[in-house]
């Protein structure tokens, strides 16, 4: 069943917990996600990231999720994730999506809020939440970008609690995604996170936080970020690394013989759905099912 990013966030704050939200260009992440969330009885994020429709059209894959999340027994928002055009935006929205990201966070300050507020006034008119960004991890998910890496070698902006309470007021937004130690892609290193920042902003305003660049963060850290304020986690690349891996296997294990390439797509859901399935539940921290 769909349920917006704004009563996600609501769900996720009443049970500290994190929502899980994964990029889904492909059937294989999309049809992994619904199950695992399925199976497991607790909400989930589905998202179409502006950046990957050179994977997968906009126009190809999201009316599949919105059929597939009306359909699932699951509660479920479809969420444009990273977007930095309008008009993309409206497109998602026209065709079902409940959530929305507009990523200004690479734009002057002033500009980012003109921008959200746009972004907010066409969000209201679907009953979709929105999520904005304030600070900088580095990169732009959407950009030409640098692998990985850490939140210092990347050139990361921390947000700012004070500038953070402004931003929320003059934008509307339902939730924020911070700067605070991620990044996007694979990690060199530990990440080094910086709490003080989500309990700065929280202190201010009650505001839904959100983590980027969620990939390779300890189990422990999720738990210490989603007590601090986290409500929702984006969550992408070691999960297609494993399931890269596990196509990989049938490759090598083929001797010779001919590789059939449904055998590499269902190895690719089997470990996207092991994977996920992990991740929800430590997103969980320790709440019981809600679906």
């Amino acid at each position: 069943m769909l349920v917006n990013l704004t009563d996600m966030c609501a769900i996720a704050e009443q049970n500290n917990m994190a929502i899980a939200q994964f990029d889904t260009p492909s059937l294989e992440a999309l049809r992994a996600a619904l199950d695992a969330a399925e199976e497991l009885g607790y909400p989930v994020m589905i998202a179409h990231a502006e950046g990957h429709e050179p994977y997968v059209p906009l126009d190809v894959i999201g009316p599949t999720m919105v059929n597939l999340a009306e359909k699932s027994s699951a509660m479920v928002c479809v969420h444009l994730d990273h977007c930095e055009n309008l008009s993309y935006m409206r497109r998602a929205l026209e065709m079902g999506f409940n959530g929305a990201m507009f990523d200004g966070s690479y734009l002057p300050y002033e500009k980012n809020v003109e921008m959200s507020q746009y972004a907010s006034q066409m969000c209201a008119e679907f009953d979709a939440g929105l999520e904005c960004e304030l600070g900088s991890m580095g990169s732009r998910e959407a950009g030409v970008r640098p692998e990985g890496g850490t939140a210092e070698e990347s050139g990361a902006i921390y947000t700012d609690p004070e500038q953070a309470s402004d931003f929320i007021s003059s934008t509307g937004l339902d939730a924020l995604a911070c700067s605070f130690g991620t990044v996007h892609g694979l990690y060199k290193g530990e990440p080094h996170l910086n709490y003080d920042v989500l309990t700065e902003i929280r202190k201010k305003n009650k505001v839904p936080l959100v983590m980027h660049g969620g990939s390779g963060v300890s189990d422990e850290d999720y738990a210490k970020s989603i007590n601090a304020g986290i409500r929702k986690i984006n969550y992408y690349t070691y999960g297609v690394v494993r399931a890269g891996e596990a196509a990989r296997g049938i490759i090598d294990s083929s001797a010779g013989k001919p590789v059939y390439w449904h055998d590499m797509t269902m190895a690719a859901y089997n470990a996207l759905y092991t994977d996920f399935k992990k991740t929800i539940e430590a997103f969980a921290n320790g709440a019981k099912p809600v679906a």
